[in-house]
């Protein structure tokens, strides 16, 4: 009997304490399970985002122009024309052709079909037959391969534009950037435990002459156009000035800047940059690409940049299965302008800029490469329209057109200019909202009024945008 009260007392004890136990753990007293602590409240909902919706309509900032705007006439714009062409302050050597965009009526005109020296003017052909073919929609590719088991070959595809250290995705010249092709190479060398390589050079896509034979020495000299090469840096400046002068070669120079580039990320660089065809063999390291050819097309235009003209040519050439020469681009450039509609029988191209010497073509055949560009039926080639300076306010335009001239702001034009030449093509958009696609072309002037002829230019073209020009 004692032991079974021994074992009752303890039960009893040892639920006393576990009851005890149980109302501390209920009053957070000891650690437990239970609590007399009111329950905590729900957790939010865990957030959703919204499905994806339509936004509001886009609204366009501009109105398109009116179909209906009234057409100046014939007689108002001719008297206009006939002023300009008599004006002894511009030689004997007057070209003028003013043509109605949407109808191609031609509203006045004077010796429009003489062939003359169009200058930097003529860029408007590379223009078209660049976003005809490539297209505007197309890169230029700068990449790096591995030949073998210790060679780096960096191979060009045409891009002059390129940034010597980080590319900016928002600009066009330095759009991409040697330090990022090189910061791909690097990791990809790096990680497999080699630290030093040899450097090649691949920049064969283009051939021939660097520079046009009919460029005067002197303008290559001075900046106005560089060697055209596979790549460079900022179109081969050596400094920063808008004609700067250039590296005599871009490429080379370019990649001697990647083995820099390669060595600031910790990759050796053996020897010096050696001139290479990179073997169909070659394992792929990295790529950067330029921004689009529309893009280049007008920042050309509205620079009015020799060498990214003489480069577009050679893409166009290339995409044609010509080589990637002056002859080739040249060839290839005035092909592409005859398959869309221009007559340009007699035109001789010397080169793609205007620069060289012997070039020829009318005022007609601009206008009517022009006209392609602002023709609804063809919105590829719109960037040769969109991207041509505008009348006081940018480009080679810019210090044109003053204040009180009314073609600020509503006149484009390509400019051209040489030694006793000058001439502008573009477009117009009168005071009644019709567009008018010109043409206006001296390459007589007499010594020392190639300024003076600008002026003139300007004050027609602002008077041919003031005026209605229409009946009653």
């Amino acid at each position: 009997m004692g032991w079974r009260l021994r074992v009752g007392a303890t039960v009893t004890t040892v639920v006393a304490l576990f009851g005890g136990y149980l109302v501390a753990d209920a009053y957070d007293v000891v650690p437990g399970l239970l609590t007399t602590a009111p329950p905590p409240p729900q957790p939010a909902p865990f957030p959703s985002a919204p499905g994806a919706v339509l936004g509001p309509a886009a609204t366009p900032v501009l109105s398109d122009l009116p179909s209906d705007a009234p057409v100046p006439t014939t007689d108002a714009v001719g008297e206009l024309v006939t002023a300009l062409a008599s004006d002894a302050r511009l030689g004997e050597r007057v070209g003028v052709l003013v043509q109605d965009a949407l109808t191609g009526e031609v509203l006045g005109s004077a010796a429009p079909d003489q062939e003359m020296v169009p200058a930097s003017t003529q860029k408007v052909l590379t223009a078209v037959a660049a976003l005809s073919s490539p297209g505007g929609d197309a890169t230029l590719a700068t990449t790096a391969v591995l030949a073998g088991e210790s060679q780096v070959v960096l191979v060009g595809g045409g891009d002059m534009m390129l940034a010597a250290d980080a590319g900016d995705p928002d600009a066009v010249n330095g759009h991409a950037g040697l330090g990022d092709l090189a910061a791909q190479v690097a990791s990809r060398i790096l990680v497999s435990g080699r630290t030093s390589v040899t450097l090649g050079l691949d920049d064969t896509i283009f051939t021939g002459p660097a520079i046009a034979p009919t460029v005067r020495p002197g303008d290559a000299a001075a900046g106005y156009v560089a060697p055209v090469a596979a790549l460079a840096i900022d179109v081969a400046r050596l400094t920063d000035d808008e004609y700067a002068r250039r590296a005599e070669d871009p490429a080379l120079a370019a990649a001697q800047e990647f083995a820099r580039q390669l060595e600031a990320r910790g990759l050796q660089v053996e020897g010096s940059v050696e001139r290479t065809r990179a073997p169909s063999s070659a394992q792929p390291l990295g790529e950067v690409r330029s921004a689009p050819l529309s893009a280049i097309v007008q920042d050309m235009l509205e620079r009015s940049d020799n060498t990214l003209t003489e480069v577009l040519g050679r893409l166009v050439a290339i995409d044609a299965g010509l080589p990637g020469s002056l002859d080739g681009a040249v060839q290839a450039v005035t092909a592409s302008v005859e398959r869309l509609g221009v007559d340009l029988e007699g035109a001789v191209l010397a080169d793609l800029s205007g620069l060289g010497e012997g070039s020829r073509m009318t005022a007609r055949q601009l206008v009517d490469a022009l006209a392609l560009a602002v023709d609804p039926a063809h919105p590829t080639l719109r960037a040769a329209a969109t991207g041509l300076p505008l009348a006081g306010l940018t480009g080679t335009l810019a210090n044109r057109f003053p204040d009180d001239n009314p073609g600020r702001g509503v006149v484009t034009g390509k400019t051209g200019s040489l030694p006793n030449i000058t001439s502008l093509a573009g477009t117009i958009v009168t005071a009644d909202d019709r567009l008018l696609v010109y043409a206006v072309l001296a390459d007589a002037v007499p010594d020392g009024g190639t300024w003076g002829a600008r002026v003139i230019f300007d004050d027609f073209l602002g008077r041919l945008a003031a005026c209605g020009c229409t009946p009653g």
